[in-house]
């Protein structure tokens, strides 16, 4: 008897139909280069037959280490049509980090960007892969678009299960051995939580990682039929000129890159009106910096909060960027539908509304578990709930709002220090840009509260004034004991404030 159950499509399937029939639609764009609808189709079905014929399939792990090129794109969508699982390096990860995560995952292949050939023969050197595929001509490796075009371009049918892992995704990085995120197929089908409106085709230009968020905005705006724009990295100003020419409706930064963005000098002439929605998420948020970006940018404003081991978890909706109400700003808006929130204490108790506690997360989109870390799972994954590591409230209107990250907290004499609520009453002085506040053990094993300062050139801001500040908002508690003066603060590869090396200057400066 013939089964007739029809196969539920793939997140790659839906994506590729969701561009739409046009296939000389441009779809893609890279530094001025453009991919039309049926180049990337054809790309993504000729890479799947490829990888296939060099023995790559369900179940195994295909690693990449690339840039924002649109062929990285078709690289991941090939490889989970065949059931592989992916994980894509972050590229300012050292050779020593990068190669422990590629010996980790059991990497079957690893794909690479030409730029990066160099890098990938030190990983190799460290760390030895069956399969060394390079997008385009490089002195080591097969090409693989050359492999490619060997093959033909119809469609290649999904061969992934619902419930294999389709990605694994990596925390940090920065320090110590990273912690590898593991989501199904099906899971990933449910993450695209960013949906389009139906008034407008989006253009989304995507200036950060495609390995962190970037990459699952770029699924679902390919999925709405709308068009990509990729530059390499974020630079405020030629990201500014790229949404004035490209007409770019759509943007996605961290909360730092956002600020760089408004201090550009070239922010208070370039047009920006095109601009249908900002999407900002991946760390705190300073209230006195967004409510500045909705009077320079508009109503389009959108705060996204989640992690990668929970999903998404809620949004601030542009209409709750109200200016006359600025505490709304500190929250991160009300909890997805799907998603249950709990706020509890150390002992597990569930609290009440108002007070703090550590934010548990149950969804279908909540990760499977820590590649190969059982122990460490079951701490974070108990009863069905994720014990995400944020220490927030949830208010009498329903609206979450996140303090900090347990690990971040500072533990003083007399309590406890919220790093973020620090940073707001910095963030408030009217010189000050930008700030990062991190806790440093002294010689007595006491953590003292320090924090990085960005002031606005030519203004004169005093370490003093700043803690007098503080005292008047907070408290003596709360009263920084260094203020370091720097001209930027360092970032992640994602984008976030890097804590972790703050604290390490700070360390290394008083040995």
């Amino acid at each position: 008897m013939t089964d007739t159950t029809p196969t539920l499509l793939s997140y790659v399937e839906e994506n590729l139909d969701g561009m739409g029939d046009d296939p000389g639609r441009v779809a893609l764009i890279h530094e001025g280069r453009q991919v039309t609808v049926g180049e990337f189709h054809g790309l993504v079905h000729r890479m799947a037959r490829a990888l296939q014929a060099e023995g790559i399939g369900r179940g195994d792990t295909v690693t990449l280490l690339s840039g924002n090129l649109p062929e990285i794109i078709a690289a991941r969508y090939a490889a989970n049509l065949l059931g592989c699982r992916v994980n894509h390096l972050y590229n300012k990860l050292s050779a020593e980090v990068q190669a422990a995560i590629v010996r980790d995952m059991e990497t079957r292949a690893l794909i690479v960007d030409p730029r990066l050939a160099d890098r990938a023969a030190e990983v190799t050197q460290l760390s030895p892969v069956d399969k060394v595929l390079v997008l385009g001509p490089a002195k080591t490796g097969a090409d693989l678009l050359e492999l490619a075009a060997g093959h033909s371009a119809d469609p290649f049918a999904s061969l992934a299960e619902p419930q294999d892992i389709a990605g694994i995704r990596h925390t940090g990085g920065t320090t110590g051995h990273p912690k590898g995120i593991c989501s199904t197929y099906e899971q990933v089908k449910l993450s695209h939580t960013i949906k389009g409106d139906g008034e407008y085709t989006p253009r989304q230009l995507v200036c950060t990682t495609i390995a962190h968020a970037a990459g699952f905005l770029a699924d679902s705006t390919l999925r709405l039929g709308g068009t990509l724009v990729l530059l390499e990295d974020f630079d405020p100003a030629t990201v500014l000129a790229t949404v004035e020419r490209e007409q770019i409706t759509d943007l996605f930064l961290l909360p730092p890159l956002l600020y760089e963005l408004l201090d550009h000098p070239d922010a208070a002439r370039a047009d920006t009106s095109s601009l249908r929605r900002l999407l900002y998420g991946g760390c705190q948020a300073s209230p006195v910096r967004i409510a500045e970006a909705v009077r320079r940018l508009g109503p389009v404003l959108l705060q996204f909060y989640g992690q990668n081991e929970a999903g998404g978890i809620s949004m601030l909706l542009p209409e709750d960027h109200d200016l006359e109400r600025p505490e709304r700003l500190r929250s991160a808006g009300k909890v997805l539908s799907e998603v249950e929130v709990v706020i509890r204490d150390e002992s597990g108790r569930e609290l009440p509304t108002g007070e703090h506690g550590e934010i548990c997360v149950r969804s279908p989109r909540v990760m499977q578990g820590y590649w190969k870390q059982p122990a460490l799972t079951a701490e974070v994954l108990r009863d069905g709930w994720l014990h995400t590591g944020d220490i927030g409230f949830i208010d009498d209107e329903g609206y979450l709002t996140v303090v900090d990250r347990l690990k971040d907290m500072i533990i003083v004499v007399g309590g406890h220090v919220y790093t973020t609520e620090l940073e707001d009453v910095l963030n408030s002085h009217p010189d000050v840009r930008q700030s990062a506040v991190f806790g440093v053990r002294d010689a007595d094993n006491m953590e003292r509260v320090h924090a990085a300062i960005v002031t606005t050139p030519g203004t004169d801001v005093s370490a003093d004034g700043l803690r007098e500040l503080v005292r008047e908002r907070c408290g003596a508690m709360y009263e920084p004991y260094g203020i370091h003066f720097v001209t930027a603060l360092p970032l992640t590869d994602a984008g976030k404030h890097d804590k972790k090396l703050l604290r390490r200057r700070v360390e290394e400066s008083a040995a």
